[in-house]
């Protein structure tokens, strides 16, 4: 059998490093968000989830911003990471803000109507509105960690008419996480210390892919 090249273990090390250091960069960015969600029951303490999820949108947009440095060629997963959250914590914070603002709302509307006789009608719309902030929330946060200086305006929009456009790619990401969230309420450590990067790479790919309209045309104009 041929040896594996120096050149080819060093990759596999490299992909191993990057996972495990997202993994541990996500959780302290993250902490108070991931906290609450260990040592608390998310069906009660969710008031106190929703404050702290806006905490957590920088975390996600630095990871995002580590892969796409890493795909670039940059071997500083740290460096990258915390330059990517200094560059866009304020607007993902905002993004962050809104959008949880905005799901609350359309749940506990959910909630309301649940048991009156208009639930048939309303209950599948407030279903899928809060898919839809669900979608724009996280290619928005794709799409500021692609590009730290665009408006959050600007940032909404794109993600938001794109990631219904591009819905197979949102179904995915969606998917995705949704088994990491399983993973995680039943086993936890595995979630945050191994899977986690490699779910939020999916979503960060697809959101690369959702994105590539706006992305070129912001290439064409620079």
């Amino acid at each position: 059998m041929r040896r594996v090249s120096h050149s080819t273990w060093a990759s596999i090390l490299g992909v191993v490093y990057l996972g495990l250091m997202v993994n541990f960069l996500v959780l302290l960015a993250a902490a108070p968000f991931v906290v609450l969600l260990l040592t608390t029951d998310p069906m009660h303490s969710w008031p106190l989830l929703a404050l702290a999820a806006p905490l957590a949108a920088p975390a996600l947009t630095a990871a995002f911003s580590a892969f796409r440095a890493n795909a670039e060629g940059e071997t500083q997963v740290v460096r990258a990471f915390w330059q990517g959250w200094k560059a866009t914590w304020r607007t993902a914070m905002l993004l962050g803000l809104a959008g949880t603002a905005l799901i609350v709302v359309l749940l506990v509307d959910v909630r309301a109507v649940a048991d009156t006789p208009a639930s048939v009608a309303v209950v599948p719309v407030l279903a899928i509105l809060t898919l839809v902030a669900l979608a724009t929330a996280l290619v928005g946060l794709g799409a500021l960690a692609e590009v730290p200086s665009a408006r959050l305006r600007d940032a909404v929009k794109a993600a938001l008419y794109l990631s219904i456009r591009r819905w197979y790619l949102t179904a995915l990401s969606f998917a995705v996480l949704a088994v990491q969230v399983a993973l995680f309420t039943t086993m936890p450590a595995i979630a945050i210390g191994l899977t986690a990067a490699p779910a939020l790479y999916v979503a960060w790919a697809n959101n690369r892919y959702t994105l590539r309209p706006v992305l070129e045309i912001a290439e064409v104009r620079a």
